[in-house]
């Protein structure tokens, strides 16, 4: 009998898991808290890297469905000094693939495909250690057993409490994101300043960042320094208030860049969190980790590649060795967890350069990537 597997979390890197399983013809349920595939928006955009998140897609046989809706020309990157000069502007060549962008949405509704998934099962608790395997507790009182559940369940994981007593903590940056709509009609003096892909503005400890998605709608970030409490009382439904607070952090900054954040129509604040470089736990069978709920890190861009790769490698192992579920887990963490630490590290020391107290750094962190690439 194939061995009864939940994953929690219907975001990218369970989603992976559950869709390499499905094309090895293993079971496996999905368990989801929002009542439905579009009760919220579903984000912005990502970029999906060559050796990380694309190969993740050709594990769960979608590469080239993915090439047909990603955007190569999202990969553009445009950034202005607080005043509005150009510091640089770097375009992709036509052929780039190494980071091609997806909306979230996008990517969310290709990894869906024929999966089955159990919205609004909210988790209350994952119990291991039952001798019938492990139980996941929901929030209407309900219960149900699974020889192995995988936490996929993003920064504030129920499951995480399972194997590890570690939360996130507070990174000392905090943000508000908005949105343009229709932009090249509505706001065509901000289209071709974003470009096709992003601008980026690094000022003393704060900056703004637009990224366009596909359809003319731009995500518009705004980050600074600030205490954790230091958006308390700021109600972001009280616009004047949340673009008062906007104008006193950025005063002095050129007009277009400041409009970014200005048109827009709603404001959602939010604090970032990390988790420990080297965050690890000690092995519980039955239940594992993996993307945020593992290894939390800065939205600098690998998150979701590693949530993705680890899902679709998990899955593959399992559908390799389905009576050595045990060890097959344990290989994985052991594996996850040193390539973790490694882009945690990266990820963590980005973001202390791209907000910092020296503007420059940002563009640094902006050279070596492209030496990279």
């Amino acid at each position: 009998m194939s061995p009864r597997i939940a994953v929690i979390g219907g975001g990218p890197g369970g989603l992976a898991f559950a869709r390499v399983l499905h094309r090895h013809g293993l079971p496996v349920t999905v368990l989801e808290r929002d009542p439905s595939r579009d009760a919220r928006p579903p984000g912005g955009t990502l970029d999906l890297h060559k050796g990380m998140g694309q190969l993740a897609l050709e594990k769960a046989g979608l590469l080239s469905a993915f090439q047909e809706l990603s955007r190569p020309e999202g990969q553009a990157m445009r950034i202005l000094a607080p005043g509005g000069a150009v510091l640089r502007d770097w375009q992709p060549d036509p052929d780039e693939q190494a980071n091609p962008e997806i909306d979230r949405g996008r990517l969310r509704d290709l990894l869906l495909g024929p999966l089955e998934v159990r919205w609004g099962r909210t988790v209350a608790e994952v119990v291991p250690g039952d001798p019938d395997g492990t139980l996941v507790r929901f929030a209407d009182g309900k219960q149900e057993t699974y020889d192995l559940v995988v936490g996929a369940d993003g920064a504030w994981s129920r499951t995480r409490a399972a194997v590890s007593p570690v939360v996130p903590q507070y990174t000392g940056v905090s943000l508000i994101e908005t949105s343009l709509d229709d932009v090249d009609t509505r706001h065509p003096d901000l289209a071709r300043l974003v470009g096709d892909g992003s601008v980026a503005v690094y000022g003393v400890n704060r900056s703004v960042v637009a990224q366009r998605n596909s359809g003319g709608h731009v995500k518009v970030y705004a980050q600074f320094r600030a205490p954790m409490d230091g958006l308390t009382g700021l109600d972001p439904a009280d616009t004047d208030a949340v673009r008062a607070h906007f104008l006193a952090l950025f005063d002095g900054w050129a007009a277009p860049v400041l409009d970014l954040f200005l048109r827009g129509a709603a404001y959602v604040p939010r604090a970032l969190h990390t988790m420990p470089v080297s965050h690890t736990w000690t092995h519980v069978p039955g239940v594992t980790l993996l993307g945020d709920a593992a290894h939390l890190m800065p939205p600098l861009g690998a998150g979701a590649n590693l949530a993705l790769l680890e899902g679709a490698e998990l899955a593959e192992a399992i559908a390799a060795a389905p009576d050595a579920l045990d060890e097959v887990v344990r290989t994985f963490e052991t594996h996850m967890w040193h390539r973790a630490e490694r882009w945690a590290g990266f990820t963590i020391t980005g973001l202390s350069r791209l907000v910092s107290p020296d503007p420059s750094q940002a563009l640094a962190v902006f050279d070596a990537v492209q030496q990279e690439q």
